[in-house]
């Protein structure tokens, strides 16, 4: 074999491990997961303390309300669904920094269920509010959830001429 051939194969070799090496849909949530608090906490941030009472429209939560909800359905979909310990809620108004570690704790906690689910786990189908759903739905659905109220914090940003945080997402 000449050291062209050899080359060759080193790469083919390293093509297939690679390519067998490819993440699992939980491997690939957690790494997702990880970028999108990162990116939430960023907007957080970035929001002063005194405009996280700000709503765009009388019908809109609040900043804060928005990051709360995140945090809530964090909670309930980790909780029900993959069988975390629920955390403490936190209700009412409070600092910015009560908010911003409440959401760390979810987003951490989150991380720590799905983390210890088995991968056949998420081929399970659970009952849920809008049909059977199988635990890789939810799994979508947690990080959906969290991208559809980050995109709405993020006009929020906008409305108070801040600069929202470059993207993470990769």
């Amino acid at each position: 074999m000449n050291k062209y051939h050899l080359l060759c194969l080193f790469l083919l070799i390293s093509l297939f491990t690679g390519i067998a090496q490819q993440a699992t849909p939980k491997d690939a949530f957690l790494e997702k997961w990880a970028n999108s608090k990162n990116y939430l906490l960023a907007i957080a941030e970035a929001m002063p303390e005194e405009h996280y009472d700000f709503k765009p429209t009388a019908r809109q939560m609040s900043f804060e309300k928005q990051l709360l909800h995140i945090q809530r359905n964090m909670e309930w979909l980790s909780t029900t669904y993959f069988g975390k310990e629920e955390s403490e809620i936190i209700s009412g108004e409070k600092s910015k920094d009560q908010v911003i570690k409440s959401l760390i704790s979810s987003f951490n906690a989150t991380k720590v269920a799905v983390a210890n689910a088995s991968d056949a786990d998420f081929k399970v189908t659970v009952e849920f509010f809008a049909g059977e759903k199988s635990k890789l739905q939810i799994l979508n659905l947690l990080q959906d959830h969290v991208t559809h109220h980050r995109g709405q914090l993020i006009v929020y940003l906008n409305l108070n001429d801040i600069k929202p945080p470059s993207y993470v997402g990769w």
